[in-house]
């Protein structure tokens, strides 16, 4: 009877134990479904406490939303380079992408999130959006820091004021246990 009671104690503790594994960061555990970047936007987006929350907007020029990322349609190349410093000849490597910006001043926060046809160009893009964003010439406004993560096959790319860009930075990085933070650096003038 000791037995029994003890094999089946330690079942119902392996069960326990591996529901408690199934439940590790805010999205189930389940980083490997990280397949939309508008999710990964909206997920940060949200979870920003209100008051470090700024008047922002989401999506390209033809669809845009207010107060909330969205979708930007990746076939306008100069729209990706021009509104979030994407480079243009990395637009093949990519079939979707979300974005959020300040509305008063893309300088103050600009993030894109875009999705890879192929997780194995991660690095290949994070390294094209670093150089992209450190290369450009800014006019109005300068940004602090870029930070560029990869969370399986999406990479996000920000810039902005180091406070905000720490702070979506923090958000993605903890509700993402997947998630790789390839560039974290002061932008040079």
């Amino acid at each position: 009877m000791k037995k029994l009671i003890s094999i089946l104690l330690a079942a119902v503790m392996v069960f326990a134990f591996a529901a408690c594994g199934n439940s590790s960061g805010t999205n189930g555990g389940n980083d490997a479904a990280v397949t939309e970047p508008l999710e990964v936007l909206t997920k940060a987006w949200e979870g920003l406490p209100e008051d470090e929350k700024f008047p922002a907007a989401g999506g390209d020029m033809t669809t845009p939303v207010d107060n909330a990322p969205g979708k930007f349609d990746v076939s306008d190349t100069d729209n990706l380079s021009y509104m979030l410093s994407f480079p243009a000849e990395s637009a093949d490597l990519i079939d979707s992408a979300a974005s959020l910006t300040h509305m008063m001043n893309m300088n103050t926060f600009s993030c894109g999130a875009y999705h890879l046809k192929n997780a194995a160009d991660a690095a290949t893009l994070a390294q094209a959006l670093r150089d992209s964003i450190q290369s450009r010439q800014w006019m109005c406004g300068f940004p602090d820091k870029l930070v560029v993560i990869t969370i399986n096959e999406v990479v996000v790319s920000m810039y902005g004021h180091e406070d905000l860009i720490n702070a979506f930075r923090d958000q993605i990085t903890g509700a993402y246990t997947a998630a790789v933070i390839n560039y974290d650096e002061a932008i040079n003038f």
